[in-house]
């Protein structure tokens, strides 16, 4: 028996499949994936991330600390309830984890990885001798994603007047408080919707809430397919210690300026890119029938071989499509292998859909 999140015996009730995740005990689906993917493309679904693993950071320095740590830069961020998406290195410009970071008013919230918990605690741990920082983990705490066109509208109808009128005035990777909740316009499949970070045990009862006004329950399998579509990376699977943010088409997570700002892992970003970066992370699309998926060969003529990272059927495109790191000489053609055949695929820029709208 994994981890559960406060809101498991509902998703029992509610007839969905449950796997195990990161050593969670997660909802795959509530009985179709595929209509809950196309649910929070086209109206609102309902996530539970309970999982996720919230960190605030407190004291004098921890702007100072923060800018050693993460690859972007926390100085960027103009005010309370301002956000950005950073990785944080090792010494080798290998992502130890992929996070967002919120500026709170007194000191930064991150949230990051459930599978990755231990060792981003352990890393952090680490790292903080010398510094007047204090980490505070918040496992009191619950996580709803409700994601889609609609989701903030829906929302609104559902809370109080203040947090109605703080969802209609959040701007994109902004987030605030209103009492004892968190509530930021952020997500991970490509379209618009909140975020909210609550007391576990008003979980339940909002959740319930949620579902009643007719927002579907969607499980880690839609999850899954939406993040890829929007060509988001999948920590263990897309992006690991093994790889860069140079190598991972996360280039522009980086702070480069200002020069004299060494946070950790950075003399090796800089030898990478003067040495030339050997690989990138593309997009695939399969034009024929089958089913992209992790691990399988790339080969692109005359230039060397890569790997699927993620793949799965496209929902809204149809078709199956993948992330694969290939070699960075890599134009707009290749071959993947499945079953021992070799099958043409397109390569795109990895982001497929987004608020919608197929981009490739």
């Amino acid at each position: 028996m994994g981890q559960r999140t406060p809101l498991y015996d509902l998703h029992l009730a509610l007839g969905a499949k449950m796997v195990d995740f990161g050593g969670w005990d997660m909802p795959l689906h509530y009985g179709s994936q595929v209509e809950e993917h196309h649910q929070v493309r086209r109206d609102c679904g309902v996530f539970d991330v309970s999982h996720m693993t919230v960190i605030d950071i407190l004291g004098n320095q921890a702007m100072a600390w923060l800018r050693r740590l993460l690859a972007n830069d926390v100085e960027r961020l103009p005010g309370t309830g301002s956000a950005l998406y950073s990785t944080m290195l090792n010494l080798e410009g290998g992502i130890v984890d992929d996070m967002i970071v919120y500026r709170l008013e007194e000191g930064y919230r991150l949230v990051v990885n459930a599978a990755t918990r231990a060792k981003v605690m352990a890393w952090l741990e680490k790292q903080q001798p010398g510094f007047d920082v204090q980490l505070h983990e918040r496992p009191e705490l619950a996580m709803l994603a409700i994601q889609g066109p609609h989701a903030r509208k829906q929302v609104a109808e559902l809370v109080s007047q203040s947090r109605a009128a703080l969802i209609d005035h959040l701007k994109p990777f902004e987030g605030h408080a209103d009492g004892d909740w968190f509530i930021a316009r952020t997500g991970y499949t490509g379209e618009d919707g909140l975020e909210i970070v609550l007391p576990a045990v008003q979980a339940p009862a909002f959740f319930n809430d949620l579902v009643g006004a007719g927002i579907a329950p969607s499980g880690l399998g839609a999850r899954d397919t939406l993040r890829l579509e929007a060509g988001m990376n999948l920590y263990g699977q897309d992006i690991d210690e093994a790889h860069s943010p140079l190598a991972s088409n996360l280039a522009w997570t980086i702070a480069w300026k200002p020069k004299d700002r060494d946070f950790i892992g950075r003399a090796a970003l800089e030898s990478e890119k003067a040495a030339g970066i050997g690989e990138k992370l593309v997009g695939l699309v399969l034009e024929e029938r089958g089913v992209l998926r992790a691990h399988q060969v790339v080969r692109v003529a005359e230039v060397g071989e890569g790997e699927i990272t993620s793949g799965s059927f496209s929902p809204t495109l149809s078709k199956s499509i993948a992330l694969a790191r290939v070699p960075a000489a890599t134009a707009d053609r290749a071959e993947v292998e499945i079953r021992g055949k070799w099958y043409p695929v397109r390569v795109v820029k990895p982001t497929f859909v987004r608020h919608g709208k197929i981009l490739i």
